[in-house]
């Protein structure tokens, strides 16, 4: 519980001294923010505010686990999360960078970008098979303790769950705080099953991260000073996946991650009900704009999904001990 302290600790106080400086480097880069042209109106104030700052929890959180385990840096748990951190983290900072220099909201194709989450998800995987202890392709039912053996299916389950969280995260970054709060709880179930499987060494990096998040919070929150870019989300919805594979919990990463989950279904209902009926289901989506729409405050749109996330992280904890 110490080394869990000193990491949250550590990669706190490292975003919180980073950020007063990275914040007006970014400004004087003019690595601000474009918002759509089609977007919401009380959201185009935000345009110019810097983005990329998931660049440096990413940093902080990676920098904090590796001085927690300074007496071996080939631990495979912790050089597994850092590599689906930083691999998803990279893609993200390249379609960042190339949104702030074409002053677009474009950025990388989406079959690039996709392709490059691939080759990170199934990367990932073929690591884990060869260098974590006890690695199997069997999933764990919850409640009901019943371990099924997907086989040669476990990889493309694998493949999936890592693209498709980090897309359901990048989706969901679209209110001041609201993926960072959300990531903060998610986070904290899996930190959880990783110290009751005896794996401290993820229980660590989990807590760093949770700890640079956390710092992150205090300048992204309402009014944002800066966004965290697909740089971050990318990255956070990569970890989340790679922390089910590794707590051997692949299934309650639907429940626990059910706000993203939300975000994405609300998207997928949109586009095929507007391209099949030239209808639309909501107002606009992602979901949370849905309810800004409907007359309600970014901040209330907010809180009220952290407080799903919350009840769904407990949910997914207490159904991950029992």
């Amino acid at each position: 519980m110490f080394l869990l302290m000193i990491s949250f600790i550590v990669a706190l106080a490292l975003v919180l001294v980073a950020m007063p400086k990275v914040i007006p480097y970014l400004h004087k880069l003019k690595f601000g923010q474009v918002e759509r042209e089609e977007g919401l109106a009380s959201h185009k104030k935000k345009g110019g505010t810097p983005t990329m700052g998931g660049a440096v929890f990413i940093v902080a959180a990676v920098i904090a686990a590796y001085i927690c385990h300074y007496q071996n840096f080939m631990n495979p748990y912790v050089n597994l999360l850092t590599f689906s951190l930083l691999g998803f983290g990279i893609i993200g900072f390249i379609d960042d960078y190339l949104i702030v220099v074409q002053h677009s909201n474009k950025g990388l194709k989406p079959s690039y970008k996709y392709a490059m989450q691939s080759v990170v998800a199934i990367a990932f995987y073929f690591l884990a098979k060869k260098f974590l202890p006890n690695f199997s392709t069997e999933i764990i039912i919850p409640i009901a303790h019943i371990s099924v053996n997907l086989g040669w299916f476990y990889p493309v389950f694998v493949y999936f769950m890592f693209t498709a969280e980090s897309n359901a995260v990048n989706l969901t970054d679209g209110l001041d705080g609201l993926a960072t709060g959300l990531m903060i709880i998610a986070l904290t179930p899996f930190v959880v099953f990783a110290i009751l499987s005896k794996n401290v060494e993820a229980a660590i990096f989990g807590a760093a991260l949770m700890g640079g998040l956390t710092g992150f919070l205090v300048f992204n929150a309402h009014p944002a000073k800066i966004f965290m870019g697909d740089c971050g989300s990318l990255a956070l919805g990569g970890i989340l996946a790679a922390f089910a594979v590794i707590t051997k919990q692949e299934l309650l990463v639907l429940i626990i991650g059910i706000v993203p989950l939300i975000e994405t279904l609300s998207v997928c209902i949109q586009v095929i009900s507007f391209k099949t009926r030239g209808k639309r289901v909501f107002k606009m989506a992602p979901i949370h704009h849905h309810f800004e729409m409907c007359g309600w405050s970014e901040n209330k749109v907010v809180v009220t999904f952290w407080a799903v996330g919350f009840i769904a992280g407990i949910i997914g904890l207490l159904l991950g001990v029992l």
